[in-house]
């Protein structure tokens, strides 16, 4: 019988802990194993570039994306706290709420885009079988797909674990049936034919599947490992952690890239509805196992994100246990599902624009995130996570500095079509000498890339000196009591983010 999990932002205690590292790779790999990961293909051929540049941006896109979260992940072993309690180490525990409503927003926008895919896979195949596509089967699709991902983040881990296990046989064992029936439509002679593109798009398009794939992960990529106990090695977390989450990716880029390749009528029509448009090479009898793999695909992205999505609220600021903040959030992504599939025309382009807007301060939070665990070689202080006055402080002016002047040098480094709110980004193309936003290297939104080095960069020098002084400070300083200290406050009356009590 599954209880519902208690757990909020506290650190999980000792007894809690369990598990293997290679369990890892189950959640990661049922999250990623969704057919709009072949569509990645298209949009990777859509910035003109040919197959071999867009094989080697695509697998390097993917992996590195994806080894980001493996490094954030050894943090949860580390701290046994959700991922964005443990950031509170770097901007302190109020100061730390900034990137905590980022990481939210993205989170649940993520999460309600998937679900507007799933919602809408499923009227498309059952337009194509004759059964109508229409309101009735929308509605229908958007009740289940949000009953499964709403339940599976309110009850919490447990249930997660189990459900995502069961998605990644299923969906994995369809893909490949899938794989062989449209595997007839790959012409190997016109893909080698498509002509190359310059290094400016290549970059684009490794900088975009970088944004599509690990990137969005980040955020939460210590949420699955904070239970593993603490003495799991970290290599171990980080490997399963990149194994399990590029696996599947990477095989659906590599085809996917080859049936675009093959067609140009199914690339454009693929960049138009990414899932619908994938069904044009299957028989009619496959259509009803297909649309059971996009959906299952898609739901286990969301069930992830609404599960960290409800976490990052909660580290926010809001006092709510962990499975309210996640009901609240799908109530959030089911109003946003229902805005896009029923009343809006050209809105999921826009929004997805912003999201990927979103993607420049994560990756700013991402460098700083990753050069303050490189600086750590001990476990985290788990009182003081929760304590203003203890080691870590409570707004941390340094690293909000550094994650904002890293956006802002992003954002001047990136262009964004998706919408005409965003024309203001890339203005620093120009005084670079980079062409404005009209020129080549307008497409390669070198502002992730930037972000995300500049803001390792500037952690890694500015911040050592404070993180060793950190790391000496004995044991039983204030705010540095054992573990169940820090999990009262969390879940007491007082909240996360109470300041220390005096010694006396």
């Amino acid at each position: 019988m599954l209880a519902v999990e208690t757990n909020g932002l506290d650190v999980i205690g000792d007894a809690e802990r369990k598990g293997r590292p290679a369990q890892l790779f189950w959640p990661w790999f049922a999250s990623n194993v969704s057919v709009l990961g072949l569509s990645y293909g298209s949009f990777a051929l859509g910035f003109g570039i040919g197959f071999w540049q867009a094989l080697a941006a695509g697998i390097a896109g993917i992996v590195f994306s994806f080894l980001l979260c493996g490094l954030v992940s050894v943090a949860g072993k580390r701290g046994s706290a959700p991922t964005m309690v443990l950031s509170r180490a770097a901007f302190g525990v109020r100061g730390n709420r900034l990137p905590s409503a980022v990481s939210w927003v993205l989170t649940v926008g993520w999460e309600t885009v998937l679900v507007i895919l799933a919602t809408l896979a499923t009227a498309t195949v059952f337009d194509r079988l004759g059964w109508g596509g229409g309101t009735a089967t929308k509605i229908a699709a958007l009740a289940v797909v949000s009953v499964l991902t709403v339940l599976a983040g309110v009850v919490g881990f447990d249930l997660i674990m189990r459900m995502q296990t069961a998605i990644t046989v299923v969906t994995a064992a369809l893909t490949a049936v899938y794989i062989v029936l449209s595997a007839d439509g790959i012409h190997w002679k016109t893909v080698q034919a498509l002509p190359d593109g310059s290094a400016q798009d290549v970059i684009g398009a490794l900088v975009f599947l970088m944004t599509g794939f690990g990137l969005g992960w980040v955020n939460a990529a210590a949420d699955y490992a904070r239970y593993l106990p603490r003495r799991t090695p970290g290599t171990a977390v980080a490997g399963w952690t990149t194994l399990g989450a590029s696996a599947a990716p990477v095989v659906l880029f590599v085809f996917g890239l080859l049936l675009a390749g093959s067609s140009k009528d199914l690339s454009e029509a693929i960049a138009a509805d990414p899932v619908g448009a994938l069904t044009a090479a299957l028989p009619a009898w496959f259509l009803v196992p297909y649309a059971l793999v996009a959906v299952l695909g898609l739901v286990g992205g969301a069930v992830l994100d609404i599960y960290s999505s409800g976490l990052a609220l909660l580290a926010v600021g809001v006092r709510l246990p962990r499975y309210a903040a996640a009901a609240v959030d799908g109530v959030l992504m089911i109003a946003g599902t229902v805005y896009i599939v029923f009343f809006s025309e050209g809105f999921l382009s826009a929004f997805t624009g912003f999201l990927t807007t979103l993607g420049v301060p994560v990756a700013a939070w991402c460098g700083i995130m990753l050069a303050d665990i490189a600086l750590r070689s001990r476990p985290y202080d788990d009182a003081a996570l929760f304590y203003r006055e203890g080691r870590y402080g409570d707004i941390r002016r340094l690293p909000i500095a550094v994650l904002i002047a890293a956006t802002a040098a992003g954002w001047g480094l990136v262009t964004n079509s998706a919408a005409h709110w965003l024309s203001w980004q890339g203005y620093l193309l120009g005084p670079l000498g980079l062409g404005g936003t009209t020129g080549r290297w307008a497409s390669a939104n070198l502002g992730v890339l930037a972000a995300l080095i500049l803001a390792f960069a500037a952690t890694a020098v500015l911040q050592r000196g404070r993180v060793a002084r950190q790391e000496e400070r004995q044991r039983d300083a204030p705010g540095s009591r054992a573990g169940s200290a820090a999990t009262g406050m969390a879940q007491g009356s007082q909240g996360p983010d109470s300041p220390a009590p005096q010694r006396t």
